[in-house]
């Protein structure tokens, strides 16, 4: 049983937030989704033949005409849930609801000097509720504006942070991208696109929890050596996109170590999408993270693993935030 639940008390509104630390869930659990989600992607929506018939289908490796690009923003974001919340109405209905607090920031790589410097920052939070009533929470300097949603599940509330996240990840980019008055730099998202269009793009996916090719194909795949990629291919119905794999340096175990996936938006050429390949193939092992330093090694982008760090530390403690929470709404 969780502890105690208190009370804050906002335009009308009384809150109740969860003893529990956010980290072991809910007093309330609905139950498990039945089978994986299966609607986003499918391999009958797959093209394989964007740059490589299927049957010539080959490990390939970067162009000798293809270099680097001189400077590499990589992009991230993290969020954490500090504390889980119900409303009570005069009515008699609760609404569930999330404080969370998130960051997104870019690093920018310039691999003509061999530096990295921090291009952007920002962290927000917000309170995610489907309550219409629900206005901003603040609790002395920290405040969490209301942020209508439409999830009522309170298992699944915490997803509704995830499009503000992306939100917050396209505003630092553009903003990185307007200080350095050019669009030419390598973009490089860490995580899915997502529909997110923006110019000279990647997404970079570090691990693997669909299988959007056919088995026949597969073993070009695990084959891949170091800084060799598979041929660009077209897929998805909700979020389409190009893909490629590719395999960055690293010690070879399990047949997928070391495998990412690479994608970038579908309204570009498949000529287009073909040069971004060849690019990230060029500039992506460069940053590959090594077994001693990161147990994620070597998806882990170097850059990346510093920048999450950075970003963690702009969200506060949890636990001080979790009880600021308690508190403030005991005095409610």
């Amino acid at each position: 049983m969780t502890a105690a639940a208190t009370q804050q008390r906002a335009d009308g509104v009384r809150w109740f937030v969860e003893g529990w630390q956010p980290g072991y869930g809910t007093s309330f659990e609905a139950p498990e989704p039945g089978g994986p989600a299966t609607t986003d992607d499918s391999q009958d929506a797959t093209d394989l033949a964007v740059e490589l018939d299927p049957a010539a289908w080959q490990p390939l490796r970067q162009p000798a005409d293809v270099r680097a690009p001189d400077v590499v923003l990589l992009v991230d974001g993290v969020r954490r849930i500090d504390a889980s919340l119900w409303s009570d109405e005069p009515d008699g209905v609760s609404y569930p609801a999330v404080a969370a607090s998130y960051a997104a920031g870019v690093v920018r790589c310039d691999l003509r000097r061999g530096a990295a410097t921090l291009a952007g920052a920002r962290p927000e939070r917000g309170l995610f509720t489907p309550n219409a009533a629900a206005t901003d929470l603040a609790i002395g300097q920290i405040r969490y504006p209301a942020r209508r949603v439409d999830h009522t599940d309170p298992a699944t509330l915490a997803q509704a942070v995830q499009p503000a996240l992306a939100a917050l990840e396209i505003a630092v980019s553009e903003q990185a991208r307007a200080e350095a008055g050019t669009d030419g730099e390598l973009l490089v998202v860490d995580g899915p696109l997502r529909g997110r269009q923006l110019p000279n793009t990647v997404g970079y996916v570090k691990s693997h929890s669909r299988t959007y090719l056919p088995a026949s194909l597969m073993p070009v795949v695990t084959g891949l050596r170091p800084a060799e990629r598979s041929p660009v291919f077209l897929h998805g119905t909700r979020w389409r996109n190009y893909s490629w794999y590719l395999r960055l340096p690293g010690p070879r175990g399990a047949p997928w170590a070391g495998i990412v996936r690479v994608e970038c938006r579908p309204d570009v050429t498949a000529q287009a999408a073909i040069a971004l390949a060849d690019l990230s193939l060029a500039a992506l092992p460069r940053f590959a993270s090594t077994p001693y330093k990161d147990p994620r090694a070597p998806q882990n982008l170097v850059p990346i693993a510093g920048l999450e760090r950075r970003l963690r530390a702009m969200l506060g403690d949890a636990r001080l935030l979790h009880r600021a929470l308690s508190l403030g709404a005991a005095r409610g």
